[in-house]
């Protein structure tokens, strides 16, 4: 896959730690890739996707909920060994090494494309490891919204992760920094649409992001008005 930005991502040492393909034909054609191979710089606590959020690790929310809605899943890991946070999952998800993750999030989601378009799919539905407040609703919703090469959740009229992207898409994207598919839907919005999606799409990139989620559930409240404003920043909307 290329395009005037350059390879959409150079293919990654794949290590399967479980085979997730085998669904029914109609929904194994659409996979979830949680992009989960970043450093995490900003999180001073150790290892970010690792830490407990709610009493369990935070990338385990990010792959239940595509687990829930019934997708096969595929996560995409680089910096940190994430055995711990998916010992649960087992064999209901498959793991791919980006070993040119230190270049960028653009390389990780064309290592998860390239095993994705390997195993057969023809579109996958992206998401981030450090999303835990997006409900399997919203992955279901934009996995079955078959309306634009790509198709983004929106989150209170803002467009976030996760988003899909069908095989027109994947020559498109650009293999190198640290944006992943936001480049492509600047560039492109003609090829872009939305879906109206349920839940909180806020990244957790700090402790204080964990801390303050944490404090927000114990007060009764599910998410985090002032992660609109991060998440329009971040030029998703």
């Amino acid at each position: 896959m290329r395009d005037a930005c350059g390879d959409a991502g150079a293919v990654a040492d794949g290590v399967v730690v479980g085979e997730a393909v085998e669904r029914s034909p109609q929904r194994a054609r659409v996979a979830a890739l949680v992009l989960a191979a970043g450093e995490g710089s900003r999180f001073k606590g150790g290892p970010k996707l690792l830490a407990p959020f709610r009493c369990r690790p935070l990338l385990a929310w990010a792959v239940a909920s595509p687990l829930d809605a019934g997708l096969p899943v595929v996560i995409v890991r680089g910096a940190v060994d994430l055995t711990d946070a998916l010992a649960d999952f087992g064999a209901a998800v498959t793991v791919v090494d980006n070993v040119h993750w230190v270049e960028g999030q653009a390389t990780s989601l064309g290592a998860g494309i390239t095993w994705c378009d390997a195993a057969g799919f023809d579109a996958v539905v992206v998401g981030l490891g450090d999303q835990p407040l997006v409900p399997s609703s919203a992955w279901r919703a934009v996995a079955d919204a078959d309306l634009a090469p790509i198709v983004s959740a929106s989150f209170r009229g803002r467009k976030r992760p996760p988003v899909r992207l069908d095989r027109r898409a994947w020559p498109l994207l650009c293999g190198t920094g640290d944006e992943g598919a936001r480049e492509l839907m600047r560039r492109r919005p003609d090829l872009v649409a939305a879906v109206a999606c349920e839940g909180d799409p806020i990244d957790i990139d700090t402790v204080e992001d964990l801390e303050a989620q944490e404090r927000r559930e114990d007060a009764g409240s599910p998410g985090s008005h002032g992660s609109e404003l991060r998440n329009e920043v971040g030029g998703w909307s």
